[in-house]
């Protein structure tokens, strides 16, 4: 059996607007195990942004208990919470948010500045993963030179850079087209078959088929937890 990864517990999150108090998140609780291949879905003002942002250790729940890799984050100051986020979390964006004046190399070796790794180590690293993502060729182009794939593909190295625990990514295709679309979550896959834990966040049914769970929320609240039987089935098989 798989060990946990994620385990929230009575997870509540609570928005003050005002003289309003809206509570986003409602007594969630879920268990991700290591290697799973999860899709966060719900429609807007389901509480998805909101999760992914406690799961990224982007944000703390108002009550609850968030145990990550053995560790509870929940009560974890901002300074530890960026901690954990640079050495637990990698982070795929909708936006890519690359450095427009740096290289494909310098955006994907920036979370190892942060992490302490010397310079010939932090390009040696940076140089794995962009191999990894196919983009050896173009790893001294900025991101202005590259297309909408290739930009994700770099996001997605970098994401990948510190060998985080888990790759976290919201809408990873939302600006993408379909034929690119289809070719990066073919990465996801490939990368989360050697073993990565991948939660994404989409609203797109065709998106969170090629996850093997998919979650979905409905007023802060878990609706529904299903296996998809057939993306599992033809992992297993793959293997």
């Amino acid at each position: 059996m798989s060990q946990e990864i994620i385990k929230l517990k009575g997870i509540v999150k609570t928005f003050t607007i005002g003289t309003v108090k809206v509570k986003a998140l409602r007594d969630v609780s879920l268990t991700i195990f290591e290697n799973e291949f999860v899709a966060l879905m719900g429609p807007s003002g389901s509480g998805k942004s909101t999760l992914m942002n406690i799961l990224g250790c982007l944000d703390t729940p108002t009550s609850g208990n968030y145990v990550l890799n053995n560790q509870d984050v929940s009560s974890l100051t901002d300074n530890e919470l960026a901690e954990i986020r640079n050495k637990e979390i990698g982070f795929i964006f909708q936006t890519f948010n690359l450095l427009p004046r740096a290289t494909a190399l310098d955006n994907v070796a920036l979370p190892l500045i942060y992490a302490g790794i010397r310079k010939d180590k932090r390009k040696e690293r940076a140089m794995e993963v962009l191999t990894q993502v196919e983009l050896a060729d173009r790893v001294k182009h900025k991101p202005n030179e590259l297309s909408g794939g290739q930009r994700q593909r770099v996001a997605i190295a970098r994401a990948m850079v510190n060998s985080p625990s888990i790759l976290l990514a919201d809408e990873p295709t939302g600006n993408l087209d379909s034929k690119t679309s289809i070719e990066i979550m073919g990465l996801l896959e490939e990368i989360h078959g050697k073993g990565n834990t991948i939660i994404i966040v989409t609203h797109e049914e065709d998106i969170a088929k090629h996850a093997h769970r998919i979650i979905r929320l409905i007023d802060g609240q878990i609706s529904s937890d299903e296996v998809n039987i057939e993306r599992r089935t033809v992992a297993s098989l793959a293997k």
